[in-house]
Formats: structure tokens, C-alpha cells, sequence
């Protein structure tokens, strides 16, 4: 993980709590709470929770299909996937990679916390079938080890970081390191959601934040992950905060999906 410098106390064996320190980062934090906090209490959510989760990950997957540069119709994914049918070819390989990784992100939950370097694999096999060598599905690119290895220590050492930056240093490492000859961008997006749903942030996955990160609009995305590689803690922290932004965003769509539940559409 990129070094990042503060003037606050923290512990020298919990890096993430630098992080959280950085100018900026506790105030977009507590947004991306607040957003959340508003969403998940919706009155749709209490008949309706299921049904919100799942179109939260339809719109998760098509949105992470996007930041990769395929960005297929919303309905015509849903309509589709409806059918039991095939996508354009032209996009096929990735936002199918990108259904499948949603959809296994409810049984992942569990071994998450305990096993990140497997989820990982797990997601990447998901994720890269169809653009990558069988062979090689999860299995980071040896380049990537032991930046990968050290990955999941930070998630399974104990932390006084909020749930938001834990995330977004996940999400950073995963996509900036390019862990996986293919689809490192899908799996990231996909750990950084997981994380939100373990740690408590949003535990029912109603919120889209990979709809966030497209309205934030792709160019943004590349440019913030990359002040994130460069590891300077102006880098770092403008990182975090795009990731906090696109949090609210998601919220929001979150709340646009139970109004639309509501009407009855």
C-alpha cells in the first residue's frame, strides 16, 4: 500500500488508520455514511430488501462492465438476462464476467473476512472466463503477489479505520497493481462492495457505488486511481474521497430503485 504521512496520532501497526487521517478524509467519510444511513432506511426496504439487492447488483455489474469501457443499456441487460439469453458479443465476455461476479457476492460474504486471497481468486475466475487463459484464473500475475499478499493482511489485521477507507486502499491496491492479467478492474470494484456489505457500512447491499463511480464519469475514475498509485497522501486522500462520492451517488441510485419499487415500475 502506498505510504501515507499524517500529523494525527495513529497506531504504527494499523496503516489504515493514516489513511483515515488524511486531510479531507473524515468529513467525506461521514457523507458517505450519512447517505447510506438515509437510504437504508427507506420504508421499500422493509417489504422489499431482496428486491432492491438484486437490482442493486444488475446496476452494480452493468456499471462495473462500464468502467472497463463496455457500456451496454441498462434494460438492455436486464432484458436479457431476463430471458436466459446472450449479450452483444461486442460486450459479452465482460459484463457477463461482471453478472457472474454479482451474483456470487452473497455467498462470498461469509469467507470475506477470513480468506481474502481466496474471495479474490474466487472472483477473478468469475470475473476473467472468457478473456483470460484457463490456466491462469485465479492466479495473480506473479508481478502482483506479494502486493496482493499484502492486501490481505490489511484485511485481516484488526483496524480502527472506517469501513469506507478499508475499501477504497482495497479497491486502489487491486485495480493500480493490475492483480490479474484480466479483469482486475471488475474484481476490484467487486472487493470494495464486499467490504462495504462485511464491515458494515451497507450490510444489505442495497446501495449501487459502481453506479456512483460512473457518474463521477471514467475519466475521473482512472485519473483518482492513478494520484492513488503515485502514493502521495494528497493522492491517497483524493482517492478516498472520489470512492466516498461515489458512495453518495450510489445511495442515491439506491433510493431511486426503491421509488421505483414504490410507483410500482
Amino acid at each position: 500500500m502506498p505510504a501515507a504521512r499524517s500529523t494525527t496520532p495513529t497506531s504504527p501497526a494499523d496503516p489504515l488508520a493514516h489513511v483515515a487521517a488524511l486531510p479531507g478524509v473524515d468529513a467525506a467519510v461521514e457523507r458517505a455514511r450519512a447517505a447510506v444511513d438515509d437510504l437504508r432506511g427507506h420504508r421499500v426496504l422493509r417489504r422489499y430488501g431482496e428486491r432492491v439487492s438484486s437490482e442493486s447488483a444488475l446496476r452494480g455489474a452493468r456499471a462495473s462492465a462500464a468502467l472497463e469501457g463496455v457500456d451496454l443499456p441498462l434494460d438492455a441487460v436486464r432484458r436479457t438476462v431476463s430471458a436466459g439469453g446472450r449479450l452483444p458479443e461486442d460486450g459479452e465476455p465482460v459484463v457477463q464476467g461482471a453478472l457472474r461476479v454479482a451474483t456470487e457476492l452473497g455467498p462470498l460474504q461469509a469467507t470475506w473476512s477470513r480468506a481474502p486471497l481466496q474471495v479474490l481468486a474466487r472472483l477473478h475466475t468469475l470475473a476473467a472466463s472468457g478473456l483470460d487463459d484457463e490456466a491462469v484464473l485465479g492466479r495473480p500475475r506473479p508481478s502482483a503477489a506479494t502486493r496482493l499478499a499484502a492486501v490481505g493482511d490489511l484485511l485481516t489485521s484488526p483496524t480502527s479505520a472506517p469501513a469506507l477507507v478499508v475499501a477504497a486502499v482495497v479497491h486502489g491496491e487491486v485495480a493500480m497493481i493490475g492483480a490479474f492479467s484480466a479483469g482486475s478492474g471488475v474484481v476490484a470494484r467487486a472487493a470494495a462492495r464486499l467490504t462495504y456489505v462485511e464491515r458494515g457500512l451497507d450490510p444489505d447491499a442495497v446501495s449501487v457505488p459502481e453506479v456512483g463511480h460512473v457518474e463521477l464519469g471514467r475519466v475521473d475514475y482512472l485519473d483518482a486511481l492513478r494520484a492513488y498509485a503515485e502514493g502521495g497522501p494528497d493522492g491517497i486522500a483524493a482517492w478516498v474521497v472520489h470512492c466516498a462520492e461515489a458512495v453518495v451517488l450510489g445511495a442515491r441510485e439506491g433510493v431511486a430503485v426503491c421509488e421505483a419499487i414504490q410507483r410500482g415500475s
